[in-house]
C-alpha cells in the first residue's frame, strides 16, 4: 500500500556523528567517487525494523511503541566491510559487533512491540547488525578488495524512527521521532 496516505517507516538506531563522519570518509577513500553511490553522513544508521509502506494516521503509534523500548545500547564496535548480499552485491555495508549483547536486546524489544501493537511482522532471516554506506549503481562492479574499516567503538546515540522517500538519486530518511539512548 503506497501512495500519497501512506508513509514507507523503519526504525533504526543512529551511531554519534562523529562515527558516522568516520565511515564516510573511509567509503569514499575506499570506493572514490565514481563507483558505487556514497551515503552522506545523514543517511548512515543501523536498521532494527523496516515496518514498509503504513498508514500516515499511524505514524504517531508506531513512534510510541518502537521509542518507548529505548534502552541504552554500550560497547558497539565496527567490523568488517561485507557487500550484501554475497552473490551479486548491491550494498556495501559494514558490520557493528555486539559484545554486550544490548542492540539485540533492543532489537528484539522493537520487533516484539511492533508485532503485538502494530501488526509489523519480524523478517525471518537472523538480525545482522550493519551500516550501510554505499549502493550499486546500475552496470558498476564491486570491488573485492577494501581497506580495513576505522576499528572504532561507540554507544548509540538515538532510536529513531525514519520515514524513507525513494528517488532517482537514491533514498532520503526523514526523522519523524527521536528519542537518546545514553
Amino acid at each position: 500500500m503506497s501512495g500519497p496516505g501512506s508513509a514507507r517507516l523503519f526504525v533504526a538506531v543512529d551511531p554519534p556523528v562523529a562515527v558516522r563522519e568516520q565511515l564516510a570518509g573511509w567509503a569514499r577513500a575506499a570506493l572514490g567517487v565514481s563507483g558505487p553511490r556514497l551515503i552522506g553522513v545523514d543517511g548512515l544508521h543501523l536498521t532494527l525494523c523496516f515496518l514498509g509502506h503504513r498508514p500516515v494516521a499511524e505514524i504517531d503509534a508506531v513512534a510510541k511503541l518502537a521509542l518507548g523500548c529505548a534502552m541504552p545500547v554500550p560497547e558497539l564496535e565496527l567490523g568488517a566491510p561485507v557487500w550484501l548480499p554475497r552473490r551479486r552485491p548491491r550494498v556495501l555495508a559494514v558490520e557493528v559487533r555486539d559484545p554486550s549483547g544490548g542492540l539485540q536486546e533492543l532489537h528484539s524489544a522493537v520487533g516484539e512491540a511492533l508485532a503485538s501493537g502494530a501488526g509489523y511482522e519480524p523478517e525471518r532471516r537472523r538480525f545482522r547488525p550493519h551500516v550501510t554506506v554505499a549502493r550499486m549503481r546500475a552496470g558498476s562492479t564491486a570491488p573485492r578488495e577494501l581497506d580495513a574499516t576505522p576499528g572504532l567503538a561507540f554507544d548509540a546515540e538515538a532510536l529513531t524512527l525514519y520515514r524513507s522517500r525513494l528517488a532517482r538519486a537514491g533514498a532520503s530518511y526523514e526523522p519523524l521521532a527521536r528519542v537518546a539512548l545514553s
